[in-house]
């Protein structure tokens, strides 16, 4: 049976491909992808299903309750995946208040809003929470992982305000009632990645012959995740996922950041002929970010072992798709590093 899902930050990165794999895969589905359009959400990102009879654009802001109100029911929305939110964790030390507003009260409006329009009717109604491992705070270099039942112990200005929408979803569906799912990503690579996170800022950078700035030492470990795989995840939990329940989706790929740059490098010269190595000194170690995590780690066997998904690519694998993407698609590059964010980028990582 058909069903109205609702989609916010569907023009941005992770947002894109969730909606490009429901528009095509369902047909029968009313898809709306709601997005504010801030630098990092780009409709060029959609444009291969832009005129699919089954996909909706609305330009609006998560924030404006009464909106968000509206869209609900006028559309008859019975399902919401939410993943609008402020995600760079730079941005997020600089401008706390613009991620408490958008990731903390956006989700609490979206949230009244589907609790009012749904009005205790919630048969067949699902609000999906997309959020992400950074919640869970840093791990030590133990071989622990982060679990669903790991402690909330958030160290940025964003992993504090992901960590309050969790809360508040979860309090929506202990107090009222509300049909809920939440799931706890690690970092995510792939086309369409704003060029501010790290692999699609190096690959540009090498392209470009600029400096490759690397944090502290190089030696925090991220958990790395194709984003077509994340994709497949949430298609999966929205569903088969339970009500009411978390889900950690991660890679099972641990890298330490300058092992994945030389990874990330040795790729990118071999796809521009470069003799290997010789992009290496690029790298430029800068000051270390504040409060930042040593290592994240998840472990997804519950989604695994209870709905069988597990990722598609090796890491490797991951990483040269990527790689070919970028370099074949320098116009998206190059349009979405032009103007504001280059003045960003200069004063970011400016030695």
């Amino acid at each position: 049976m058909g069903k109205n899902i609702l989609i916010t930050g569907g023009a941005g990165f992770i947002g894109s491909h969730v909606v490009r794999l429901f528009v095509n895969k369902y047909p029968d589905y009313k898809i709306y992808n709601l997005d504010k359009l801030t630098y990092a959400g780009n409709l060029t990102n959609l444009t291969d299903i832009e005129n699919c009879p089954n996909y909706n654009f609305i330009k609006a802001d998560i924030c404006d309750f009464d909106l968000m109100k509206k869209i609900i029911e006028e559309n008859n929305i019975n399902g919401i995946l939410h993943l609008a939110a402020e995600s760079h964790v730079d941005r997020s030390i600089k401008d706390p208040f613009v991620f408490a507003q958008t990731n903390v009260m956006g989700t609490l409006s979206l949230l009244q809003a589907a609790k009012e329009v749904w009005d205790g009717n919630f048969e067949d109604k699902l609000f999906y929470h997309i959020s992400t491992d950074e919640v869970y705070g840093t791990l030590e270099f133990d071989g622990t992982f982060f679990t669903e039942d790991t402690k909330y112990d958030p160290h940025s200005p964003y992993s504090a305000s992901k960590a309050s929408s969790d809360h508040f979803v979860r309090a929506y569906h202990d107090t009222y009632g509300l049909p809920v799912i939440v799931t706890n990503c690690s970092n995510n690579y792939g086309p369409y990645q704003f060029p501010e996170k790290l692999i699609p800022l190096f690959i540009n950078n090498i392209i470009h012959k600029r400096p490759l700035p690397v944090y502290g030492k190089g030696e925090n470990v991220r958990d790395w995740l194709y984003v077509v795989d994340h994709a497949r995840a949430i298609d999966i939990i929205f569903h088969k996922g339970r009500q009411g329940d978390t889900y950690n989706i991660g890679g099972f790929n641990e890298w330490k950041n300058i092992d994945l740059i030389k990874v990330i490098i040795k790729t990118v010269d071999a796809y521009l002929g470069n003799p290997e190595g010789a992009s290496e000194s690029l790298i430029t170690y800068v000051t270390d970010r504040a409060g930042h995590d040593l290592r994240y780690a998840i472990d997804s066997s519950k989604l695994k072992n209870e709905l069988g998904w597990e990722p598609s690519l090796q890491f490797e694998e991951g990483i040269a798709k990527t790689v070919k993407w970028y370099l074949e698609n320098q116009e998206w590059l190059d349009n979405v590093t032009s103007g504001d964010y280059e003045k960003y980028y200069e004063k970011m990582y400016r030695n």
